[in-house]
């Protein structure tokens, strides 16, 4: 819990300003914000991607580039300001009194060395006299903490699971016992129970260094199991702080109220309209939506696959056991249901739903679309073009799925220009349309994928998927890489065009509350077998399975 009121705080920041030089001009990112950090103290900084809340935490490392940015303000720490300091100053600070544990752990770990060495430099770089032995066994000390054993300390980042890097990370940062500790997103696109685990393991490193943290991210059940006090962000701006049981139960700003009402949670009602930030009030839906009957035969069905990787065998003859990553699954999805698939990464999801798309070739078993064996879609181009036309995807990342090079139109129309003989003018004309049904607008048919935001990107995929009116779509993770306002949109539109076009969708997550909400069915897989089907209330209130009571039980 924070500290004493009399006790220095270990972070300072009063009236931070950060401005952005670029080829357009100036932009201001962050403007007066102030707080104060108690050590021991988590506190959670939050609000939608763009809000200014990773520039704070960069700015209190003083990472910043100073020939692109202005930072204005004070940031002390231990007494040691900051803002202006020479890099001479600042580089014995870093990784020693302040450290960051950052999203993508993958990117921020070397892909080249050993997890145990880089954990032993950081250590080195302010411990000058410890040997190489010394540090070594400081960081299999380290590893060992966060639940790594030491004896893959000679593997590399990506032998780990996500998890695990993260975990890695967290090592990384707290080798040199940091009086600050800066985690951005730290469990942003992590399972339901790995990001339990960081958690965990944050707050117990926190209460035995005394370590302060601030906990950068857009989730609001994130700040509501690991933070003190929460400061909401919006626009650069700080528009709201106090103790987080407070905020959270009797927010005072509008956008604090829309922030937390956006998210779904295992108690909301499923099926209703999310609150966002630009309708915090959303209209009811026209009707309930009517239950799937049960009988008559499924429109996509998968019996009994296996998918296999790798294999084969060694230079020197060995045989080399393949990655069993689906084991005899079974499912199906009828004409106008909504299936969600949820398991941990790793388990198979997105590789059965790649089977089911045509994408990837299965090892063993069946696979029907309205009754035909499509098996060897993977395979066979022409089955494969014939099975695009009914069944669509949408990915999970909307910044890598769409061409930078292309505009909206032309990313759009490309399943008409391949699939059907209509002409530029009547491609452009269904674009447009399918904007306007995405709730984008007709203008926008020129702009490229780096004008828009994530939401916005997503629509376009959204749009995409739709062109050749499909009967399945495939949604792989769809809004877990979105802050959860624009994921609300996102979710609200989904539901819509569901209801308007009778529409089937597999949904893949491992966020247990949006599947709640948006699903009729749900399957649970784990290493590769569905260990549990059901209808949502089924699997939700009165779970047979004890890996979905665990699931259930880990969420934040």
């Amino acid at each position: 819990m924070s500290g004493s009121g009399k006790e220095r705080p270990v972070l300072r920041v009063r009236d931070i300003g950060v401005t952005f030089t670029g080829t357009r001009g100036t932009v201001m990112a962050v403007e007066g914000v102030t707080f104060d950090l108690a050590r021991g103290e988590v506190v959670g900084l939050v609000g939608e991607s763009g809000s200014g809340k990773s520039t704070v935490g960069l700015a209190a490392l003083g990472l910043h580039d100073p020939a692109r940015t202005q930072v204005t303000g004070s940031i002390e720490i231990g007494g040691t300001e900051i803002v202006g300091a020479a890099e001479d100053t600042l580089r014995p600070l870093r990784g020693n009194r302040v450290a960051m544990v950052f999203q993508d752990a993958l990117a921020a770990l070397s892909p080249f060395h050993g997890v145990g060495a880089q954990l032993a430099e950081a250590y080195r770089i302010h411990h000058r006299s410890a040997s190489r032995a010394e540090a070594r066994d400081r960081a299999a000390d380290m590893l060992e903490r966060v639940g790594i054993p030491a004896a893959r300390a000679r593997d590399f980042p990506h032998q780990f699971s996500g998890g695990m890097r993260q975990r890695v990370m967290i090592a990384m940062a707290l080798i040199n016992s940091p009086d600050v500790l800066v985690a951005d997103e730290p469990t942003t696109a992590l399972d339901a129970r790995v990001q339990r685990q960081v958690l965990d393991l944050l707050d117990e490193l926190r209460h035995e260094h005394g370590t302060a943290v601030v906990l950068v991210t857009h989730d609001v059940g994130v700040v509501a199991h690991a933070t003190d006090r929460v400061l909401v962000m919006r626009g650069g701006h700080l528009l709201e702080e106090g103790p987080t049981r407070r905020v959270l139960t009797a927010p005072e700003h509008p956008y604090t109220r829309a922030l937390i009402g956006a998210a779904p949670t295992l108690t909301s009602e499923p099926g209703t309209r999310l609150p966002t930030v630009d309708e915090p009030e959303p209209k009811p839906r026209t009707a309930a939506r009517a239950p799937v009957t049960a009988t008559g035969r499924p429109l996509a069905e998968i019996t009994g696959l296996h998918v296999e990787f790798g294999g084969g065998r060694t230079l020197l003859g060995r045989r080399r056991e393949p990655a069993r990553a689906v084991r005899g699954v079974s499912l199906h999805v009828r004409e106008g249901e909504t299936l969600g698939l949820v398991g941990e990464s790793g388990s198979g999801k997105s590789t059965t739903a790649r089977v089911l798309a045509g994408l990837q070739r299965p090892t063993a078993g069946e696979v029907r679309f309205e009754g035909r064996d499509i098996s060897g879609a993977a395979g066979d181009t022409a089955l494969r073009r014939e099975l695009s036309r009914e069944v669509q995807l949408v990915f999970q990342d909307p910044y890598a799925s769409l061409n930078p090079r292309r505009t909206v139109e032309q990313i759009v129309t490309t399943p008409l220009r391949v699939h059907t003989e209509a002409g530029a003018a009547e491609r452009r004309e269904r674009a447009a349309g399918l904007l306007e049904q995405v709730g984008l607008s007709a203008a926008d048919l020129d702009r490229h994928p780096h004008e828009f935001s994530g939401g916005q990107r997503q629509r376009v995929g959204i749009a995409r998927a739709l062109a050749l009116r499909p009967r399945l779509i495939i949604a792989d993770e769809p809004v877990s890489a979105l802050d959860v306002s624009v994921q609300a949109q996102v979710l609200n539109l989904l539901m819509d065009l569901r209801d308007e076009l009778g529409l089937s969708l597999l949904f893949v997550s491992h966020d247990l509350a949006v599947v709640r909400h948006f699903c009729d069915r749900v399957a649970v897989m784990r290493h590769g077998e569905i260990v549990e089907t059901g209808t949502r209330d089924e699997v939700f209130e009165r779970p047979g399975a004890a890996y979905t009571r665990d699931l259930l039980a880990a969420m934040v």
